[in-house]
């Protein structure tokens, strides 16, 4: 500090290359009180600036202005990876195969640290009968990360927050054919969506059981598979439908069950419903996703229709008196929907 001060004299000092935590600053007090006291400063936190004022011989230099935040711009998360969309101010990355999510820049809490996701798991396989079950569904939603749009009623509020780094993403597969299996788990950082049950095959078979239960057939296995498994708050899906047991037409398959409702139970000729998604407008449109596979019949009615949210539709095997043959479909692409049954 200078030599000889004067009553006013003002002395200021910044961290200019915000370094002063590893690189502290020793104001050397030469001669002068500071703060009253015969001993040097140090200073030693990062961004920090400082004003002293020369008051007298008693106090010295005493600090005006001890700024010890770092007073910067917000900053925000920006990241490569996906196709990627823009809402307002707000990125969307769309993943539909496996890939990264690779964050160039983790934010500050100014700005925005974390970032909402939506994962869905591959849907069951439609069997001869039951319907696929729908893949795991899992969302977040905090307005202040990733503005105010409507999401599903079952997206959590726990946003995930990044760092600088490369984050690896796994789309599940459906369930496949002639095999007749589970659809396959997705993943992204803590977050596993897993991978909607297969639906019953015949009476000896038993459904699958997953992100949503797959659909019952007929004969003393006619149960539909759980759903939300294993579990996770919020349930990432629901139960599959039962096979109808007994009557006239008791090959009919229940639906799988789905993110926003359990499959439906079959009845005498009718394959059973697939569950209805869930809606959300996390890409800014609002899109149903995750609907269950309708059931399959022997009847004379009608295979169960699809869940809202790409669930296939059931089919007709043309059974006597049956309306004749009726092809089940599967399930929507990028949906995780499950499929129909046959």
């Amino acid at each position: 500090l200078p030599a000889s001060p004067s009553a006013g004299d003002i002395v200021a000092f910044k961290d200019y290359a915000n370094t002063w935590d590893t690189n502290n600053v020793t104001i050397c007090r030469n001669s002068s009180k500071i703060n009253g006291q015969c001993a040097n400063a140090t200073l030693s936190t990062e961004a920090q600036s400082v004003t002293l004022i020369y008051v007298d011989g008693t106090k010295g230099w005493q600090d005006i202005h001890d700024s010890t935040s770092n007073v910067t711009g917000a900053s925000f998360v920006a990241a490569t990876g996906g196709t990627v969309t823009t809402s307002g101010n707000f990125k969307i990355h769309t993943f539909t195969s496996d890939s990264s999510f690779v964050v160039s820049s983790a934010g500050n809490p100014t700005g925005s640290t974390k970032v909402d996701y939506l994962v869905i798991a591959g849907g069951g396989t439609g069997r001869y009968f039951g319907g696929g079950g729908a893949g795991g569904y899992r969302e977040s939603h905090c307005s202040s990360v990733s503005g105010p749009y409507t999401a599903s009623p079952l997206a959590s509020s726990s946003s995930i927050p990044v760092s600088v780094q490369s984050y690896p993403i796994t789309v599940g597969a459906g369930g496949s054919e002639p095999a007749g299996t589970d659809g396959s788990n997705s993943v992204f950082d803590s977050i596993t969506s897993a991978g909607g049950g297969k639906g019953a095959n015949s009476s000896s078979d038993v459904a699958g059981n997953g992100g949503s239960g797959g659909g019952g057939s007929y004969g003393p296995n006619s149960s539909g598979g759980t759903g939300n498994t294993p579990p996770v708050s919020p349930p990432q899906g629901n139960n599959g439908g039962n096979g109808f047991n007994g009557g006239a037409w008791n090959e009919s398959g229940g639906g799988g069950g789905s993110a926003g409702a359990v499959g439906a139970n079959a009845t005498t000729g009718v394959g059973g419903a697939g569950g209805a998604g869930t809606t959300s407008s996390i890409n800014a449109t609002p899109t149903a996703r995750a609907g269950g596979g309708g059931g399959g019949t022997d009847g004379s009615s009608a295979g169960g229709a699809g869940g809202s949210g790409g669930g296939g539709t059931g089919g007709i095997a043309g059974g006597p008196g049956g309306s004749g043959p009726q092809k089940q479909t599967a399930g929507t692409a990028n949906t995780g929907g499950g499929g129909g049954g046959s």
